[in-house]
């Protein structure tokens, strides 16, 4: 499985009507309304913003106006044959007088996704743990080199040091033997492609 790391803009101009597909991180459905909202303020007085999102446990979409499938399933299909989870895919349509039938809006909904994931930095998904972990001061660095491929979320230093950290689950064999661990989730953790 694949997501994207940094949100990603792609416009191009179909007959006269300008489509923009936003490629956004996402992976929290509750967070849905919210992005939707950011995304419409941006993008003000647009005729259509159709929508597909895919979470490694849900997915939805929006034709949001446009002819019934014609937009949100075509773009929900890309998602899903590029092995795409933990995003959410916004085109934005200024209506520009011609209209494009249902063929025509397929292929520029589905055009304006790929063309828009062909610039998103990706990364791999891959199953890990989200640790709390404790050490001294005095193995910080080793910690900090075993971590390098790793994606630490948060320090903290007081009387020794506290990580809150994802891994990739081989990590974990090796830091157990080298820190306290205070708290482990399991999760999915992200791996960038280079």
């Amino acid at each position: 499985m694949q997501t994207v790391i940094k949100e990603t803009i792609y416009e191009e101009t179909i007959k006269n009507s300008k489509f923009i597909s936003v490629i956004i991180p996402f992976d929290d459905e509750k967070n849905l309304k919210e992005e939707l909202t950011r995304i419409k303020d941006k993008y003000k007085n647009a005729t259509h913003y159709c929508y597909a999102y895919l979470l490694t446990n849900s997915k939805g979409f929006s034709d949001d106006g446009e002819p019934n499938k014609t937009a949100g399933i075509p773009m929900l299909t890309v998602l899903e044959k590029d092995n795409l989870v933990n995003i959410l895919v916004v085109v934005i349509r200024y209506f520009g007088g011609i209209k494009l039938g249902p063929g025509g809006l397929i292929r520029a909904y589905t055009k304006l996704v790929k063309e828009g994931l062909k610039k998103a930095l990706k990364a791999t998904i891959i199953e890990g743990y989200e640790l709390v972990i404790k050490f001294s001061y005095d193995k910080e660095k080793e910690i900090n080199y075993l971590l390098k491929n790793s994606f630490i979320i948060e320090k903290n230093y007081q009387d020794c040091c506290i990580y809150t950290v994802n891994i990739a689950k081989d990590l974990l064999n090796i830091l157990e033997n080298k820190v306290e661990i205070i708290k482990l989730k399991e999760t999915y953790v992200k791996k960038v492609i280079t």
